[in-house]
C-alpha cells in the first residue's frame, strides 16, 4: 500500500474537476479525497496499490484527455509518503 499526494494545478476549480477525480479513484480502487485550495489547485490524496496511483496521476495530467477530464491541467506535482490507515473511501472537500 502506497499514499500520495498529488498538486493539480489550472483550471480545476468550480469545473467538476473534484467529482471526475472521485470517480476515477473509486473505478481504481483507491481511497482519500480531492479538495480545492485557497491558492486555486486541487489536492488529491490517493491511497491504495502503487500503479493504481500512477494511473491516476496520468489520468489527471493526460492532453488531450481520454476520459472527458473536466477543466484544463497545466501541471501536476506528485508527492509521495506512507500509508495512513484512517483512510477510508474517496471524498470531495
Amino acid at each position: 500500500m502506497q499514499r500520495a499526494t498529488i498538486f493539480v494545478r489550472g483550471r480545476v476549480q468550480g469545473v467538476g474537476f473534484r467529482w471526475w477525480t472521485r470517480a476515477r479513484a473509486l473505478e481504481l480502487g483507491l481511497v482519500g479525497y480531492a479538495a480545492n485550495l485557497d491558492d486555486g489547485r486541487v489536492e488529491v490524496c490517493a491511497q491504495g496499490d502503487r500503479a493504481a496511483i500512477e494511473a491516476l496521476a496520468r489520468l489527471l495530467e493526460e492532453f488531450p484527455s481520454s476520459c472527458g477530464r473536466p477543466g484544463r491541467v497545466e501541471t501536476v506535482v506528485v508527492r509521495w509518503a506512507p500509508p495512513r490507515p484512517e483512510l477510508t473511501g474517496f471524498i470531495e472537500r
